[in-house]
């Protein structure tokens, strides 16, 4: 039994190999790419090719990871200077509360 949700709106290469427990949304993923165990690539991500993606690796959207890359184990990225859950009048945030800010990894 395999335990992978991929959502409609990926856009995936070829000769992608993804094992169990991967969770993967609004994201591009280059062809001959590897996604270990226990990852999540959230909506605007982008994977390029021939890149290998370790188990238990969170990547958030604003992060565009490019070819021929290698992200080892348990890597977790953040897309938010100043993480909060509320804003200053004590509500919960909402995507309209903050900035993306983006990552390269070359």
């Amino acid at each position: 039994m395999k335990c992978v949700s991929i959502a409609d709106d990926v856009k995936m290469g070829k000769n992608v190999k993804i094992y169990n427990f991967v969770n993967l949304y609004g994201c591009e993923i280059g062809d001959n790419t590897k996604i270990g165990t226990f990852v999540e690539i959230q909506k605007g991500a982008k994977i390029g090719k021939n890149c290998k993606i370790s188990s238990h690796t969170f990547i958030c959207e604003g992060v565009t990871i490019e070819d021929n890359v290698f992200v080892g184990h348990n890597v977790t990225f953040i897309n938010d200077i100043y993480p909060r859950a509320t804003t200053a009048d004590g509500k919960l945030q909402t995507e309209d509360d903050w900035i993306c800010i983006p990552t390269l990894v070359k």
